[in-house]
């Protein structure tokens, strides 16, 4: 049945449709906002990945030469690849969906955003980063949402949601927001020097729209959702855990605080070999090799607690700094012989990074990194 569910998102109508197209979905949404539309479809697996230790989510935001009423042109008649802009659409997209997904959830899940109306003053970003959470909300795929996004301008002393195309070429901040009822999940940001407080009061006011936008999505789930499927649990076993825990808690809190990153490796390495040899001699082999990825899982955790807890208790990470303190930073110039310049911007204790730095001075003087 189609269903038609609109409000207001910085002034401007926000459309979803359901029921019209790609019904055999698990979830699909059409969002409209002005005259821009994207069609967001999503669909999962009946049963979970074999081999793999983490959740097969792809997402894909599609954009088409005819949503900007252009028709490839030249000796290529059809869409070329994805730009880079769709891209990184796509992993907006995925940073705050990913984290609300079942831990032990393994089945295969693509979102699929296409974009098939672009009117500059209404992003098509947005109404994907929407309409991804609204199809999943709506749909049978285990989904602890919704969330919801914008994006957030400064321009002439005042914050805009989702500004307009002339509003974004002026505006002193660009900040897509996108979070749940309860909180920010995912900033990205790029700024003209503006004062931190302007931006603190800029994510707030994004976290207010994204609000009101995830009770209209958890609306339309009460009416047209569907019950969500059951999956197979790749959850580790609690008294499997709880039995590595007792016995090896003690000896990885202290391996992990080897400030040598191989020595701390090292000393994980033995302790798995360690644990393996328990459980083998307990349980038998046949045991150990049945859930040997479930035994890697374990340790794993374990690791991930003992960390937090050093971090969060004794405020110090794994390698002895404490929480407010960077690595040792060095600087050398002259590294490479044929470029206008290069140099070392970075080198740490366990770990070194080298970023060479070009500067054109035959192209208007632009710097570029290689």
């Amino acid at each position: 049945m189609f269903k038609t569910f609109e409000t207001e998102l910085a002034g401007r109508k926000l459309v979803i449709e359901n029921g019209k197209i790609a019904e055999l979905a698990n979830g699909s949404v059409m969002v409209r906002y002005g005259d821009t539309v994207v069609m967001v479809n999503v669909t999962a697996s009946k049963e979970p990945k074999e081999g793999i230790d983490f959740f097969p989510l792809s997402v894909d935001y599609e954009e088409k030469l005819y949503a900007v009423g252009k028709i490839p042109g030249g000796f290529t008649k059809r869409e070329g690849k994805p730009a880079d802009k769709a891209i990184l659409v796509s992993r907006a997209i995925d940073r705050p969906i990913r984290p609300l997904f079942p831990k032990d959830f393994r089945n295969d899940v693509c979102v699929i955003a296409t974009v098939l109306s672009v009117e500059p003053d209404n992003s098509p970003e947005v109404a994907a980063m929407i309409g991804a959470s609204c199809a999943l909300a709506i749909s049978d795929i285990p989904f602890g949402g919704p969330t919801a996004a914008v994006n957030v301008g400064y321009v002439d002393g005042q914050i805009i949601i989702n500004p307009t195309l002339e509003q974004r070429e002026k505006t002193e901040l660009n900040l897509t927001v996108a979070g749940t009822l309860e909180k920010i999940t995912m900033i990205e940001a790029g700024a003209k020097e503006i004062p931190e407080d302007i931006m603190l009061e800029a994510i707030k006011k994004g976290h207010e729209e994204i609000i009101k936008i995830c009770k209209f999505i958890s609306d339309i789930q009460k009416e047209i959702g569907k019950p969500k499927f059951e999956y197979v649990s790749f959850a580790v076993s609690e008294d499997l855990y709880n039995e590595v825990e007792e016995k090896y808690k003690d000896r990885m809190y202290e391996d992990v605080q080897a400030q040598d990153k191989e020595v701390r490796d090292q000393n994980i390495e033995k302790l798995t070999e360690d644990i393996t040899a328990y459980l083998q001699e307990k349980y038998g082999e046949e045991f150990v090799e049945e859930r040997k990825q479930e035994i890697g899982e374990i340790i794993y955790k374990l690791e991930k607690k003992c960390v937090r807890k050093m971090i969060y208790e004794e405020h110090k990470r794994p390698d002895g700094r404490k929480i407010d303190e960077i690595r040792p930073l060095s600087c050398e110039v002259g590294i490479l012989p044929r470029v206008h310049g290069s140099r070392f911007i970075y080198k740490g204790t366990n770990s070194s990074y080298v970023c060479c730095y070009t500067w054109n001075v035959i192209r208007n003087s632009k710097p570029r990194w290689t």
